[in-house]
């Protein structure tokens, strides 16, 4: 590796919340630095989430992240000349970014209404423990439990 690695940046809370995750949210949901369309997806989605459940939007969402984020991953591994689907824990980071990425993944999979709505409805479906973001993680955590025999090759 050439040089050294970017520093890290502190990213400062959200504008309505002050909550450093749900800033982080809206930054993966942002295209083409439109920050204040996200924004309104994001504070919009929260605003549905309150109306249904009459209850605080952001412990929700932080409920439907821990729902959603995958504990272990499989990364291909060459042995000998086979490769191996080898199970590794994965980081808090990478596990914070793979459930925003699935949530707002399964999200645009959605059919029909806004982008807020869609959102909305694939957070409270993973609160319930339902919806394609969950069954993502399924899915991760199947594929490790699968290959738990080549646990030894991992570093």
């Amino acid at each position: 590796m050439r040089g050294k690695p970017a520093p890290k940046r502190k990213i400062e809370g959200d504008a309505k919340f002050n909550d450093v995750d749900v800033a982080k949210f809206i930054n993966y949901i942002m295209e083409r630095g439109k920050k204040t369309t996200a924004q309104n997806i994001v504070y919009g989605a929260f605003n549905v989430i309150k109306e249904q459940t009459k209850q605080d939007p952001r412990h929700i969402f932080h409920k439907a992240l821990k729902r959603v984020s995958p504990l272990v991953e499989v990364r291909g591994k060459r042995v000998g000349g086979a490769n191996y689907q080898v199970p590794f824990q994965v980081r808090g980071e990478r596990r914070f970014n793979l459930g925003c990425r699935w949530l707002i993944n399964a999200s645009k999979a959605r059919k029909g209404g806004s982008m807020a709505e869609k959102l909305a409805m694939e957070v409270l479906d993973a609160v319930k423990g339902e919806g394609a973001a969950v069954k993502k993680r399924d899915d991760v955590h199947r594929m490790a439990e699968s290959n738990k025999a080549f646990a030894h090759f991992s570093r």
